[in-house]
């Protein structure tokens, strides 16, 4: 008895100790923190366990991590427990309830209420997991906590894993945490959240001290973009840190290297895990991202880039506001819209261009090389200046590969047209307004060369 007095004490002393040095390291926010503790008070926590009776020890020590949580600023805390209100042999499957709202400075009120419980029915945590949804109020800029203590798994028919995957889906509530008290219930409980093995007093305590370091503590990571060679050089580049059970975003950054040329040391919550999506052409992602508190934490992505650059043959700047639609090469989706004279970076591969030009120019399977700049060029365009003599309507077509293709229709709102065009043949065809016979239209073949005007007079049809 001596001995279990003792290590009760060495369990207090540690979770005192781990509190005080989680309060001196939280940032100040004006985010309110709402935490639901859901309490297990059914028929078994009457168990003996350790030094005392189960419901004693979960009781003292959660009061003392209510008495710590009454420290830090914004924040409110609730009370459910579940199968303290009938017998056991009654196998009341609805035995939950909302003890304790959430309000401001209700921490006594918490207190005096686990004290007061007595222990009698059923585990139905599917059922209260559902119930905490109507818990929480429905404001803005809240994080929504649940913790869960339970010393059993769930003995009705719900089926909490998917209770609270629905919660995090619908961003009610942050990833819960779950600690499994007496024995191992991961294999079970696991699938609910965060869940926490406490077979042992000392376990239980150093739980609840772990559940408010990563509540309200923040922990150090850096995000290495790799390089060709697996070095960390890749930089200046958008990353998104989305919490992984809901799809939210949390944290977005332009990824930066320090003065020592090493990527910048990051500071983020610790409680949900992330998605990170770093916004290269085409963008990375990564998965099932944990931070441990007072871990730092380095996650590698390999983006190995290199540059595009599409210029004219000479420095023409009629192609300057000219967009040029970037895919992946034999890929339908658009990754990018690029500019003349402007580089672009874009993941290590082979890429198809569409010139938006007349005629439009395809240029496939642009290799992009590690730290290198893959230039492309087109032939300056030169100017048709197209006159119609009158009002009508026609269309332009280019001359290759033995036959002819539309690129363009004329404006019938005038009757001169100057059109930037690629070299090559070129046919117009054409029927004034005022001609009522198709066979009226007249057709006109020219050429276009590179940073010369073409002057085209289209003739009157007799």
């Amino acid at each position: 008895m001596r001995r279990s007095l003792i290590l009760f004490a060495v369990a207090n002393l540690l979770l005192t100790s781990v509190w005080s040095q989680s309060k001196s390291t939280v940032p100040q926010t004006n985010v309110t923190t709402r935490i639901l503790f859901i309490f297990d008070a059914s028929n078994s926590m009457w168990g003996d366990w350790q030094s005392d009776k189960k419901i004693h020890i979960a009781n003292r020590l959660l009061c003392n991590m209510i008495d710590s949580l009454e420290q830090y600023p914004n924040v409110e805390l609730a009370l459910r427990v579940y199968g303290h209100q009938k017998e056991y042999k009654q196998y009341d499957c609805y035995d939950t309830k909302l003890e304790v709202p959430f309000s401001a400075n209700n921490f006594q009120r918490i207190k005096q209420k686990l004290k007061s419980i007595y222990p009698k029915g059923t585990t139905p945590i599917a059922l209260s997991l559902q119930a905490a949804e109507n818990d929480f109020p429905n404001t803005p800029n809240c994080r929504n906590v649940i913790v869960l203590i339970t010393d059993g798994i769930e003995e009705c028919s719900g089926d909490p894993c998917e209770v609270s995957k629905a919660l995090q889906r619908k961003g009610i509530i942050l990833k819960p945490f779950v600690i499994g008290i007496g024995s191992d219930f991961s294999v079970d409980l696991s699938c609910i959240g965060n869940y926490i093995d406490a077979t042992s007093e000392k376990d239980f305590s150093h739980a609840l001290g772990i559940i408010v370091e990563q509540i309200f503590n923040k922990t150090t990571c850096q995000v290495s973009l790799l390089d060709a060679n697996g070095l960390p050089t890749e930089s200046n580049v958008d990353m998104c840190f989305y919490d992984e059970s809901n799809g939210q975003l949390l944290y977005n950054y332009i990824h930066t290297l320090n003065a020592r040329g090493m990527p910048d040391t990051l500071y983020l919550n610790t409680m949900p895990s992330y998605r990170l999506k770093v916004n290269t052409i085409p963008p990375v992602e990564k998965q099932g991202i944990k931070l441990n508190p007072g871990t730092h934490t380095i996650i590698p992505i390999d983006v190995p880039q290199g540059k595009l650059l599409v210029k004219t043959a000479t420095k023409n700047t009629r192609y300057q506001t000219v967009p040029i639609i970037v895919r992946q090469a034999g890929k339908q989706e658009i990754l990018n819209v690029q500019y003349f004279s402007i580089e672009e970076k874009y993941l290590i591969g082979k890429y198809d261009l569409e010139v938006l030009c007349l005629p439009r120019v395809n240029i496939n399977n642009v290799e992009i090389n590690p730290n290198y700049t893959a230039q492309v060029k087109i032939p300056d365009p030169g100017v048709a200046v197209v006159s119609k003599g009158d009002f009508g309507s026609g269309s332009l077509y280019v001359v290759r590969n033995g036959g002819d293709e539309w690129i363009y229709n004329l404006r019938n709102d005038d009757t001169s047209e100057s059109i930037l065009l690629q070299p090559g043949t070129y046919k117009v065809v054409f029927r004034r307004d005022k001609e009522t016979q198709t066979v009226k239209t007249v057709e006109q073949v020219f050429v276009v060369k590179s940073n010369a005007t073409t002057n085209v007079n289209l003739p009157i049809k007799k």
